[in-house]
């Protein structure tokens, strides 16, 4: 079930495989940035981790990512929630199995 992304504010979205090899877990992520259970939901390979509040929020969680090892766009990646309240955006992770050509799934 893909996860649903909030408007107005930022969504991190990290690959669950990269996560866990840096050996990052929930519990460290909520002593240094105090998420709530909504701002940390996983479904399949995908952790969103947001909506992001807070002027600094985001490149901190960032910051933090990257020392831990992880890559931007490789490992993670952000969703700005620069869009309008009307439209509903989801987010789900592509199994690494599925076939794909020019890097769009295939159907």
């Amino acid at each position: 079930m893909p996860i649903a992304l909030t408007a107005a504010y930022p969504t991190l979205l990290v690959r669950r495989a990269a996560f866990e090899r840096v050996g990052l877990t929930r519990a460290a992520l909520d002593a240094r940035f105090g998420l709530t259970p909504d701002e940390f939901q996983v479904e399949g390979d995908l952790i969103a981790l947001g909506p992001l509040v807070g002027e600094d929020t985001l490149t901190d969680t960032i910051a933090e990512l990257e020392r831990m090892g992880l890559t931007y766009f490789d490992d993670f990646f952000d969703l700005s929630g620069n869009w309008p309240t009307w439209l509903r955006l989801y987010a789900a992770a592509m199994s690494a199995a599925a076939p794909t050509e020019g890097g769009r799934p295939v159907t």
